[in-house]
């Protein structure tokens, strides 16, 4: 399958820095075909980003979503309007979603659903904390996260799951550690295992499972060559185009 490297910039860039960002990165990756490139910008920047990047090798993404269509819900963004916006991706279960905002597996389940009602492709993200990995309960929290968000989903065509050690996470820091290699193939290897135990062997083995702890250039390269690992869900390092590029280069 073809790897996908996607760029969650979080809450950074105005929208003339995204549009810039976006100019630049077209450029960079232009010709590349054999690697998914995604880049999630804030909900702000989705409208001009979307624009600048019809045509392109380019696909949109969204940071988060609710998973209803509309309503009286201040603040927040329905999936419909994620679709009008050009979006084909959305990012759903991040840790900082979980950790910040208090969102439940419960509430990851009905968004992972209601995005796919509407033609979107979720990033659904799985990961443990750095207390939960030193009381050995890595496999317990993401086994866990993986029943109760995809609960009722009947196939994962349309899914790609990034895992992401929480205690890899840069969050702007970028002296923090990301994940050995082998730290990452194991737990990717572990996904697959029971996402074949709970659909089964072909669902596994078709499924893309990215990883989303602090990958960057110069990390990238050998993180991509383990046989479980499909590409990468990026943060910090996305936030620079030439940076990014490196890793998308890195996919191929």
């Amino acid at each position: 399958m073809k790897k996908l490297i996607a760029a969650n910039w979080k809450m950074n860039k105005t929208v003339g820095d995204s549009l810039s960002a976006a100019k630049e990165l077209k450029t960079l990756v232009k010709g590349i075909g054999n690697v998914d490139i995604i880049i999630c910008p804030p909900f702000t920047s989705l409208q001009v980003v979307s624009k600048e990047l019809k045509g392109s090798n380019i696909g949109l993404g969204a940071q988060n979503m609710y998973h209803e269509s509309s309503g009286a819900f201040t603040g927040e963004i329905s999936p419909l309007m994620l679709k009008g916006l050009g979006c084909e991706y959305v990012i759903l279960g991040h840790s900082e979603r979980r950790e910040f905002f208090g969102e439940s597996n419960e509430l990851i389940n009905k968004k992972i659903v209601a995005a796919l009602s509407y033609g979107l492709k979720p990033i659904f993200c799985v990961g443990e904390t750095l207390e939960q990995r030193q009381k050995e309960e890595t496999e317990d929290v993401l086994e866990s996260q993986l029943i109760s968000c995809l609960k009722d989903i009947k196939d994962l065509k349309n899914i790609t799951i990034a895992y992401e050690p929480v205690w890899a996470i840069s969050r702007g820091n970028t002296n923090q550690k990301a994940a050995t290699k082998a730290d990452a193939e194991e737990s990717h290897l572990f996904i697959r295992k029971a996402i074949e135990g709970i659909f089964d062997e072909k669902t596994a083995k078709n499924t893309r499972i990215i990883y989303g702890g602090s990958m960057k250039p110069e990390n990238a390269k050998e993180l991509l060559s383990m046989r479980n690992i499909d590409g990468g869900l990026v943060g910090n390092a996305s936030l620079d185009a030439k940076s990014f590029s490196e890793i998308v280069k890195a996919a191929e």
